[in-house]
């Protein structure tokens, strides 16, 4: 696979970026196209000291879109802006996957705009994973859109099922519908005429997911509005920081502290490989024509290299081509009678999701 990276993106950008695709490109086949301020993104290979591989090279991409700019405005008027260009790279059939932690608005909007949307699919829709004791579980769409219809949702799941099952090899792929209840009539209407959509979908509906149960992974793969599921995955993020914060801060004080430290180190290594969202990497934004990676505006090397493989793996199993075969032939994609598009239109900056 070529993928192309945006290397100006992110908070660590270029320094992580460059090292974490370096390390990625020289353990890998595939090959890596860094794309950014070109000497620049040379001094930091040489401060790195391990060397270019030969399949990494570097495209011109020098301008930065920031975190307070309008997504499309900034695309229009830095033309040559990183994430425009390594994205400009897969429309034009010169690389299989971008991947970006700079801007999420930016990326999305590069995604939607340059690629275009797959026909069929009103939105695309933006995962993300949880970590649970048994495995990471999908949540989407969690801010792409912070508004959806019951065709939407029913449009994530299907998306959401074929990344699942074809790049995280998820067996038939259970899918929930986030709600506050399990009954089928709970919720607001969204909710409850999405429920009586996925049940008729030709999916492996386990129907609706209470919070909590998420964290019991009661399914595989979730769904709900872009608001909802925005606020969902940023409070998720921040609780387990601080129980892992607290933990640390409460068992440092007293005398005994550094035995109980010594003897507790083993299971805290344990349980912080166990929530360890780095290895993730990142999460493809579904329903483009295309594979556009958004990983973490704090990524750093390891997480940058952990992304790259997701990008090889998305592009090498064709998701965007398996979706455009399903929206033409399977019924949980196919729009209901008198459905109309709509298209996705960024309209401010977004965090990193």
């Amino acid at each position: 696979m070529r993928i192309a990276v945006d290397a100006m993106g992110g908070d660590h950008a270029p320094r992580e970026v460059v090292r974490g695709a370096l390390t990625y490109a020289a353990s890998h086949a595939d090959e890596v196209i860094l794309v950014g301020d070109v000497p620049r993104l040379e001094r930091e290979v040489v401060d790195f000291g391990q060397g270019r591989p030969a399949s990494v090279s570097f495209v011109d991409g020098p301008d930065v879109i920031t975190m307070g700019d309008h997504p499309a405005a900034a695309l229009r008027a830095k033309p040559r802006a990183s994430v425009r260009v390594a994205t400009d790279l897969v429309r034009a059939g010169a690389a299989d996957a971008v991947v970006s932690a700079g801007s999420t608005g930016a990326t999305m909007a590069a995604a939607v705009f340059r690629l275009g949307r797959i026909e069929g699919i009103d939105r695309p829709a933006l995962p993300a994973h949880m970590i649970t004791a048994s495995g990471p579980i999908m949540l989407l769409d969690v801010g792409a859109n912070v508004d959806s219809s019951p065709e939407n949702l029913v449009q994530f799941a299907a998306m959401g099922a074929i990344f699942a099952e074809r790049v995280l090899h998820v067996p038939r792929a259970r899918i929930g519908l986030l709600n506050i209840g399990e009954e089928a009539e709970k919720g607001d209407t969204l909710t409850r005429e999405a429920y009586a959509r996925l049940s008729q979908a030709d999916l492996n509906f386990v129907g609706n997911v209470e919070a909590h149960e998420m964290i019991a992974h009661k399914a595989d793969v979730v769904v709900c509005d872009g608001f909802v599921g925005n606020v969902v995955i940023k409070f998720f993020e921040g609780l387990t920081s601080y129980i892992f914060r607290s933990l640390r801060e409460d068992l440092q004080h007293g005398p005994v502290a550094p035995i109980a430290l010594l003897a507790l180190k083993p299971g805290f290594e344990r349980m912080r490989n166990r929530f360890d969202y780095e290895r993730y990497g990142g999460a493809p934004l579904l329903g483009v024509r295309g594979v556009s990676i958004v990983t973490h505006g704090r990524a750093k090397a390891r997480m940058i290299e952990n992304a790259l493989r997701v990008a090889s793996e998305a592009a090498a199993a064709g998701v965007p081509g398996v979706i455009a075969e399903w929206t033409h032939s399977h019924p949980a994609i196919a729009p209901g009678p008198g459905v109309q598009g709509s298209s996705i239109v960024p309209t401010g900056p977004a965090s990193g999701a």
